[in-house]
C-alpha cells in the first residue's frame, strides 16, 4: 500500500509542478511604440485629438452630397455586384470561421464512440486464443489555459476578424470613390467633347468661307491650308476624346459588376453639384480610416501571435475522461458489470526541438516589428494624403478663378479678332490664333473644374468617408 502511494505521488509529480508554475509564469507580452501623429492639419486650422477607432460607423450615403442622380444609382449598383467588394467579404468570412475554431480549443471536447478490436495474447481473456473487445462509450477532453497560449491565440484571431472587417469597410470606400471619380472624368470628357465639337464646327464653317473667297481670288491657297490643318488637328482631337471616354465607360462597367459590351452610360450635362468643404475638418475623423485600422489590427494580432509563440516553451496540461462499456461478448456489452471509466491528466513538455520553438518566437516578433511599421506608414499616408487634397483643393479654387479671367478675355480676344478680319484690319492666321487660344483656355478651366471634382472625392475618401465628425 505504502509503494503504490509513492508511486502514485512519483506520476503526478510532473502535474503538480505545472499547476505551481502557472501561478507564476506567464508568456510575456511585447508591444510596439504608439505612432507619433501631428498636432493639426498644415492645410486646415484643425487640431488633432486622440479618439477611439471608429472605422465600424456608418458613412451613409456620402456620394449623394454630388446631388446627381445617375452617381447615385452607379455607386448602389458597386455596393450590390462589384467582385472587390465580394472578395473582402468572402475574406471577412473565412477569417469569423478561424475565430470560431480558436474560440472552440477553448471548450471541453466530448465525443461518442465504438470499436470492435480482435486481438490474440497473454492479456485476452482467453489467455493466447484470439478473442474480440467491442467498446462503446463517451470521451471528454479539456486543455487547460495555464499560461494564455490559447486565450492569445484566440486575441489574434479576433484581431484578425476586425482587421479584415476593416479592409472590407476599406475597400468598399475605395469602389465607392473609384465609381465617382469615374464617372465625374467621364462627365467631363461628355463636356469636353462637345466643347471640341462645337469648334470643329466652327472651323468647319470658317473653311468653307475660306474656299469661297480663294475660289474668287481674294485669299491665297495658304490661308485654305491653315484652316484645313487647323481643322483636321481639332477631329483628332475629338477622336482622342471619344476613344477615352469609351475607356472610361468600360472602366465603370467592371467597376458596377457589369460586362463592358452591355454596358452604356448616355452622355449628358454635367449638373453634379460640387460641395463646400467646411473649413476647419477635424483630425479626428481619420478616426474612421478603415485602412488605418485594419493596420492597428494588424499589428495587435501580430503582439498576440508573439505571446502565442513564447507560450510554447510552458508545459500543456490536459484533462482527460471516458466513459462506457467493454465487453468481449457483443450481447453483455450494455450491462452494467460491462462498464468502464477513466479519468487522468496529461502533461506535455517539450525538452529539445532543435531550436524549433526560439525559430517560432523569433518569427513572431520579426512580424510584429513589420506590421508596426506598416501601421505606422499607413497613419502618415493617412495624413499625407488628407493634405494633399486640402492643398489641391486651394490650389485649384485659385487656379479656377484665374482660367476664368483666361476664358473671358481669350473669348473677349476672338469677338474682336473676327471682326477686324471681316474689315481687313486682321489676318485669318490671326484670327485662328484668337480662336485656338480661346480653345485651350476653355479646355483647361473644365479641366480645372474636373480637377475640383476628383479632389472633393479623394479627400472625403483620405477622411474614411465624409468630414463630419465622428460620434
Amino acid at each position: 500500500m505504502k509503494r503504490s502511494t509513492l508511486s502514485a505521488r512519483h506520476l503526478l509529480a510532473p502535474l503538480l509542478a505545472a499547476l505551481v508554475l502557472a501561478g507564476c509564469a506567464t508568456a510575456p507580452a511585447e508591444y510596439a511604440a504608439p505612432v507619433e501623429v501631428p498636432a493639426k492639419f498644415k492645410e486646415a486650422s484643425a487640431v488633432w485629438a486622440v479618439v477611439a477607432p471608429a472605422e465600424s460607423q456608418d458613412r451613409g450615403t456620402w456620394w449623394k452630397v454630388f446631388a446627381d442622380p445617375a452617381l447615385d444609382a452607379l455607386v448602389e449598383r458597386a455596393g450590390a455586384a462589384n467582385t472587390s467588394i465580394q472578395e473582402a467579404a468572402s475574406r471577412l468570412a473565412q477569417a469569423r470561421a478561424a475565430l470560431g475554431r480558436t474560440q472552440a480549443d477553448r471548450l471541453p471536447q466530448v465525443g461518442l464512440g465504438s470499436g470492435a478490436v480482435r486481438q490474440a495474447g497473454a492479456n485476452t481473456a482467453n489467455g493466447a486464443a484470439p478473442a474480440t473487445l467491442t467498446t462503446a462509450g463517451a470521451t471528454l477532453s479539456w486543455e487547460l489555459d495555464l499560461f494564455g497560449r490559447l486565450a492569445r491565440a484566440n486575441d489574434a484571431a479576433t484581431l484578425d476578424a476586425q482587421s479584415r472587417a476593416a479592409l472590407l469597410q476599406s475597400t468598399r470606400l475605395l469602389v465607392q470613390s473609384e465609381v465617382a471619380q469615374t464617372y465625374l472624368s467621364l462627365r467631363a470628357i461628355d463636356v469636353e467633347r462637345a466643347l471640341v465639337r462645337e469648334t470643329v464646327t466652327a472651323y468647319e464653317g470658317t473653311l468653307r468661307v475660306t474656299q469661297r473667297r480663294h475660289q474668287a481670288g481674294d485669299i491665297a491657297e495658304l490661308d485654305v491650308a491653315r484652316v484645313e490643318s487647323e481643322l483636321a488637328a481639332t477631329q483628332s482631337e475629338a477622336l482622342a476624346l471619344d476613344r477615352r471616354r469609351a475607356e472610361l465607360e468600360h472602366a465603370l462597367a467592371v467597376l458596377v459588376g457589369d460586362a463592358a459590351s452591355t454596358f452604356a452610360l448616355t452622355p449628358g450635362d454635367w449638373t453634379t453639384a460640387l460641395p463646400a468643404i467646411p473649413a476647419g475638418i477635424p483630425a479626428t475623423v481619420l478616426a474612421r480610416r478603415p485602412d488605418v485600422s485594419a493596420a492597428q489590427s494588424g499589428m495587435l494580432a501580430a503582439q498576440a501571435r508573439l505571446g502565442v509563440a513564447r507560450a510554447a516553451w510552458f508545459p500543456n496540461v490536459s484533462l482527460t475522461a471516458a466513459g462506457g462499456y467493454a465487453s468481449p461478448e457483443l450481447g453483455d456489452l450494455f450491462k452494467w458489470t460491462a462498464r468502464a471509466w477513466s479519468v487522468g491528466a496529461l502533461l506535455s513538455l517539450p525538452i529539445f526541438d532543435g531550436g524549433k520553438r526560439q525559430a517560432g518566437i523569433d518569427d513572431a516578433r520579426a512580424q510584429l516589428e513589420g506590421a508596426s511599421a506598416s501601421y505606422r506608414g499607413q497613419v502618415l499616408t493617412a495624413f499625407r494624403e488628407v493634405e494633399d487634397q486640402l492643398s489641391s483643393l486651394r490650389l485649384l479654387q485659385e487656379q479656377a478663378q484665374a482660367q476664368a479671367r483666361a476664358v473671358t478675355s481669350a473669348s473677349r480676344a476672338t469677338v474682336l479678332s473676327e471682326s477686324r478680319y471681316r474689315n481687313g484690319m486682321d489676318s485669318q492666321l490671326e484670327l485662328l490664333d484668337a480662336r485656338r487660344s480661346e480653345l485651350r483656355n476653355r479646355r483647361q478651366a473644365l479641366q480645372v473644374r474636373a480637377g475640383q471634382y476628383q479632389a472633393t472625392v479623394a479627400l472625403i475618401r483620405a477622411l474614411g468617408g465624409g468630414w463630419g465628425t465622428p460620434s
